[in-house]
């Protein structure tokens, strides 16, 4: 199965030679399900010619708030319309998570209670999930098609299905705990508050959830669809 990642950011530089880029990531967390990867980088305005050009579609993550005014937002709306319209199957992280919120009539927004950085957790139906979070914007109003698969405290919409059409995760599933240690040397200063940054610290021993999510999202994509 072809799955086509929509890059809508890039890893900082300093950390691209040890960690790869953002489709690398993703190509590592999704080895061995039967996955192959093409990679299109929609920030730049490079977009597939239509939704059927994969068989499944991922959406990154990204700097950037899915609010902002810029080139690709919009017609990265209208393409995750039409994909879900047609059925083909997209998984949105972090940013990719929102953008289809927005995209199908949710909201995002700055959340009130600040960053989500390093390993979090999730409650997945009674099933207990830690992944890396790295984000400060959260969606703070679900679309009405989306049903809540996984939340905390702290992020009420943490992990979002619409049927068969779209799985979405807040979280960084993609994310080693040793990469987040290097955004916060690249990234953080200054952005997050250096409390959150030592809390944050404080846990990176703890195991992440890399291996369930990832099939979770390879069980999603590789599902019968009529």
């Amino acid at each position: 199965m072809l799955i086509g990642i929509l890059q809508t950011g890039i890893s900082p530089e300093p950390l691209r030679n040890t960690f790869g880029d953002y489709p690398d990531m993703f190509a590592r967390l999704l080895a061995g399900h039967g996955l192959s990867f093409k990679s299109y980088h929609v920030e730049a305005m490079e977009f597939p010619d239509t939704v059927h050009d994969c068989d499944g579609w991922l959406i990154t993550g990204s700097r950037h708030g899915v609010y902002e005014d810029l080139p690709f937002i919009a017609p990265l709306e209208e393409f995750i319309r039409k994909a879900y319209g047609e059925h083909v199957p997209m998984v949105g992280i972090c940013f990719g998570h929102q953008i289809i919120a927005q995209a199908m009539g949710g909201k995002v927004e700055k959340f009130a209670r600040g960053w989500a950085v390093g390993p979090q957790d999730y409650d997945f139906g009674g099933r207990h999930l830690r992944m890396n979070a790295w984000h400060q914007d959260q969606v703070t109003r679900k679309p009405d098609q989306a049903e809540i698969i996984g939340s905390n405290a702290f992020c009420q919409n943490a992990a979002l299905l619409y049927d068969d059409h779209a799985l979405t995760i807040q979280a960084h599933p993609e994310f080693a705990t040793d990469f987040i240690d290097g955004l916060m040397r690249t990234r953080g200063k200054g952005v997050v508050p250096d409390s959150v940054m030592s809390e944050a610290r404080h846990h990176f021993g703890e195991s992440i959830s890399s291996s369930e999510v990832a099939e979770q999202i390879a069980d999603f994509f590789n599902k019968s669809r009529n």
